[in-house]
């Protein structure tokens, strides 16, 4: 099943074998694409084995910079830059999502120059810890709808360098996430209590995007589905936003962790995320990307026989082995 082709919208993947996103912070500070970047990605899909790679998160705006390093689709004078990525992995025959993102508590002062926002003023409660430790300031509703507008605006960015879709990211601890979970979210207005409030900025930011993209361009959600914490997000609620996401327009559904990020405590099995992968299989028609310790072309051919999944990333293999996909597929 692996090496099966999969439609997602008018794209076609030629297989089903994902390089997910992984950051490389290898940009010189101005977030523009160099060389090291290029090499990195080339060296994984020149040998044109790589259904799809989706590149490692970019920022939307300076508010939302993860890391001093980080790839920006913040400005349209990033443009020119990302097409040079683009065109390295369409030379490898591999398709390219751009995964947008911004970072919320997870980012720091000392890099963007700002105070950290969140959806409540509140600690991560992650291990280990993530931005610069102050404790942030909560969002209004005017500068949520600022930044479901740089989502949008990022997304045409990354059309217009050539991207055959967009994965907005709500994983890993990072904003969208934080309106997620309810470790993260304590809010009393229309962006907190309930789920259906918690996935407010979520239906928003697909909305915004959608129109600024069109109707046939693949837009995808990462979704940290369960935190696997105490009076975290569970897997009922991954299946209820999966649900959310697919009326809301969403092509492709990337599974992940939330405040657990991308690992499960106690767990180190291939497809360590399948329960909550399987459960969202079963419930929407899009397809979904199941993540997470898989070492082996078999583990993924398992995976998918069981119905985990409809396409595998295989992310630390990858990274520990460029030539990983060669010698598999």
């Amino acid at each position: 099943m692996l090496k099966e082709p999969v439609q997602i919208k008018n794209v076609t993947l030629k297989n089903r074998l994902v390089m997910p996103p992984m950051a490389t912070y290898k940009t010189a500070g101005d977030g523009k694409v160099t060389k090291d970047i290029l090499d990195y990605y080339n060296t994984r899909a020149e040998g044109g084995k790589i259904g799809l790679i989706i590149t490692e998160h970019g920022y939307i705006c300076r508010q939302g910079k993860a890391g001093e390093k980080q790839i920006s689709f913040a400005d349209d004078a990033d443009l020119n830059s990302l097409k040079k990525l683009v065109e390295v992995l369409h030379q490898c025959g591999s398709k390219a999502i751009a995964q947008l993102n911004h970072a919320g508590s997870a980012a720091s002062a000392a890099v963007t120059g700002e105070r950290p926002v969140s959806a409540s003023s509140m600690i991560l409660p992650v291990t280990p810890p993530m931005g610069d430790g102050s404790i942030p300031a909560e969002l209004t509703a005017e500068q949520i709808a600022d930044i479901v507008q740089a989502f949008a605006d990022a997304a045409v960015r990354a059309k217009e360098a050539g991207y055959d879709g967009v994965e907005i990211h709500s994983a890993h601890a990072y904003l969208l996430n934080q309106f997620y979970s309810p470790l993260t979210n304590q809010r009393t207005d229309a962006y907190g209590g309930s789920l259906d409030n918690r996935l407010r900025i979520h239906r928003e930011t697909i909305a915004a995007v959608r129109a600024a993209v069109g109707p046939d361009y693949p837009v995808a959600v990462r979704l940290g589905g369960c935190d696997y914490m105490e009076g975290g997000s569970t897997i009922e609620d991954s299946v209820y936003a999966s649900r959310v996401f697919e009326e809301a327009g969403i092509d492709l559904i990337d599974l992940s962790g939330g405040m657990c990020r991308f690992t499960r405590p106690g767990h180190e099995e291939a497809g360590y995320f399948k329960d909550m992968s399987a459960a969202v299989k079963a419930a929407v028609n899009v397809p979904v990307i199941l993540t997470g310790g898989v070492k082996t072309a078999e583990e993924a051919e398992q995976l998918l026989a069981e119905g985990a999944a409809d396409l595998i990333g295989v992310g630390r293999e990858l990274l520990k082995n460029p030539k990983w996909a060669d010698e598999n597929l």
